[in-house]
């Protein structure tokens, strides 16, 4: 699985409470059952207007299908090509 940066452009997200967060998670959980193991959710994090989210998927493709079930823009993909932390200097 390759991971991925989604950039979602959702105009407000920042202002969305517990439950309406909530509730979008459990969409997102529903279109992800959907694509049968071909995508997975690691973690969002969400600012005023966007949100940035952190996918694993077998290919770009299947985070566009999953973007088009859930009803949530991806705005933009980014195949992460390494990661590196304050530990990779040592």
């Amino acid at each position: 699985m390759k991971r991925y940066l989604i950039e979602r452009n959702i105009p407000g997200v920042g202002q969305l409470d517990g439950a309406q967060l909530k509730d979008a998670s459990a969409t997102s959980n529903a279109a992800l059952a959907k694509l049968a193991g071909k995508v997975q959710w690691v973690e969002s994090y969400v600012a005023d207007e966007k949100t940035f989210c952190v996918y694993l998927a077998d290919q770009e493709s299947s985070v566009h299908e999953h973007a088009r079930l859930s009803g949530f823009p991806a705005s933009k993909v980014t195949e992460v090509r390494a990661v590196i932390e304050p530990m990779t200097a040592a």
